[in-house]
């Protein structure tokens, strides 16, 4: 029964890989720019920032080339607005805070053959977290891992619209002249 059983799983697991990659599968965090976006180039005003950093990595597994201006490349990300910060969300009867939102917000835009692709789009993304005076490292801490994971997140939103746009048309040379 189980030789049986075997027989039949391993030629439909076998199927199935082969299957899977005809139908446009593929695993999630893996980014496919369009055809024809080769290069990339990022214009931000902080390039150490954690959103920056995540983005360059993002666009280093897709296999895009960082342009060294944005003349060389065949998109241009022009980043408008990259802040992150922290409100008070509830204190305690002492007036001290007991719980906080930390949020991220990212502005971009998407230029790619010299056309705006994408028009100014803003990303905000928010995390609360219970403070404790008590565990004041550990609560700094868990606010660094948060601002880490949203930066992160937006920047993945960023690359799957810049996955999104049509494959880049290179441009006809024009017809020569008629006498």
């Amino acid at each position: 029964m189980n030789r049986a059983r075997s027989a039949f799983i391993l030629p439909a697991l076998l199927a199935l890989t082969v299957l899977l990659p005809g139908c446009g599968f593929r695993l999630q965090g893996e980014s496919v720019l369009p055809a024809g976006v080769d290069s990339v180039y990022v214009a931000t005003r902080d390039e150490l920032s954690s959103f920056s950093v995540e983005l360059f990595r993002g666009l280093e597994r897709a296999g895009a080339r960082r342009a060294a201006s944005a003349g060389e490349a065949d998109a241009v990300i022009r980043v408008q607005t990259d802040k992150t910060g922290r409100r008070v969300l509830s204190v305690s009867a002492r007036n001290t805070p007991q719980e906080y939102e930390v949020y991220y917000t990212v502005e971009y835009v998407i230029d790619v053959a010299g056309r705006e692709a994408v028009p100014a789009q803003q990303l905000e993304l928010t995390r609360n977290f219970s403070f404790n005076e008590s565990q004041l490292l550990a609560k700094d801490h868990e606010e660094a891992i948060l601002r880490e994971a949203m930066a992160g997140d937006l920047a993945d939103l960023v690359l799957r619209r810049l996955e999104s746009l049509p494959p880049v048309q290179s441009d006809p040379s024009p017809a020569p002249a008629r006498p």
